[in-house]
């Protein structure tokens, strides 16, 4: 790995400053930090959110789906927080490798709970509208005035849309410099979230004008965006633990360091030809480059380290490579480099 060898004593021990061997630059530490802050937050809004919802809750299939779409809104930031910690883990003779990959599983583990819910809301919300049934919201008393109570379901929903979308925008940054998925998919469900909002008050406002159909119709609304969350990460995710080509932390496309590496390897002087493939781990990269030597080069140890020490600094994900010289490249790598497409 990238650190210092280890002493077996200390090989399952934490490492807060970064993410098991792989120590992080301060820039990089200081938005994790932050990150961290910001889910806690999240966390902590989250809890006032379920809350003024499921008291206001009524007869409402729209207000039922937007307040099972905050209670999954919980389970990234829990999940986040958990793989972070056991992401810091050092590597050992069991996980050599290290603990990386708890943020892939955290993902999947987070995609399958909103396509599984997701689907259960459109089969009970689309039971609704198949059945006709007419939901009705009564009126409620509060300050000595009694007045209807979906005013107040508007009236909170209106309240809770705005700040997940800011919170949102924020975490979409921090995701970007940890490379983290799970973050990232957080931000995308936050920055999401108005829409949820908007269709519950579209749903409240459809039974008050006796538009019945508009409540249900919003719910399926709400359900179709958790079920598209669902199943957009859990292609996301099991392609990583499959290991595809490492992609960006919104896997739009394929990841520039790999690129990177290759360039810096072909600027030596003693190398004809590099390719390389990486595996995304979670936050960091497991490398492997095939460097061509030149004819008559003899290549030494010391070429090698320097090659590898070189490839490390240039970014800190460069958790773990392995340089492997070669006759020729693998046909795998020559058809996945970007300048050979």
């Amino acid at each position: 790995m990238s650190g210092a060898s280890k002493d077996s004593s200390d090989s399952s021990a934490s490492n807060d400053l970064g993410f098991g061997e792989t120590e992080l630059p301060e820039k990089q530490q200081a938005i994790l930090k932050k990150a961290v802050r910001l889910e806690w937050i999240t966390i902590g809004f989250l809890a006032v959110t379920v809350t003024l919802v499921y008291l206001v809750l009524g007869n409402s299939q729209a207000m039922k789906a937007a307040w099972i779409e905050d209670l999954l809104s919980f389970i990234p930031p829990i999940v986040f927080l958990v793989a972070l910690r056991i992401a810091r883990r050092r590597p050992n003779p069991k996980h050599p490798y290290g603990y990386h990959r708890s943020i892939g599983v955290g993902h999947l583990v987070a995609a399958v709970a909103l396509v599984t819910m997701g689907s259960f809301l459109i089969i009970d919300s689309a039971s609704g509208l198949i059945l006709a049934e007419h939901p009705s919201i009564g009126s409620v008393e509060l300050f000595g005035q009694v007045f209807w109570l979906g005013w107040l379901m508007m009236g909170v929903m209106a309240l809770i849309a705005l700040p997940p979308v800011f919170i949102g925008r924020v975490k979409m940054k921090l995701a970007r410099e940890l490379h983290d998925k799970v973050l990232y998919a957080d931000a995308d469900m936050n920055k999401a979230d108005w829409m949820t909002a908007v269709g519950s008050i579209v749903g409240v406002g459809g039974i008050g004008l006796g538009l019945w159909w508009l409540d249900a119709t919003a719910a399926l609304f709400i359900a179709g965006s958790i079920l598209w969350d669902g199943v957009k990460n859990i292609r996301a995710a099991v392609e990583d633990l499959m290991d595809t080509r490492a992609m960006t932390f919104d896997d739009a496309k394929p990841h520039p360091i790999v690129h990177k590496v290759d360039e810096y390897l072909r600027s030596l002087d003693w190398v004809a030809d590099a390719g390389s493939r990486a595996r995304d781990q979670g936050h960091v990269f497991h490398i492997e480059s095939f460097v061509v030597p030149r004819s008559r080069r003899k290549v030494s140890l010391a070429d090698l380290e320097e090659a590898r020490a070189g490839c490390i600094a240039l970014d800190w994900k460069v958790d773990d490579i392995v340089l492997i010289p070669v006759t020729e490249l693998p046909r795998v790598v020559e058809e996945s480099h970007p300048a050979r497409v």
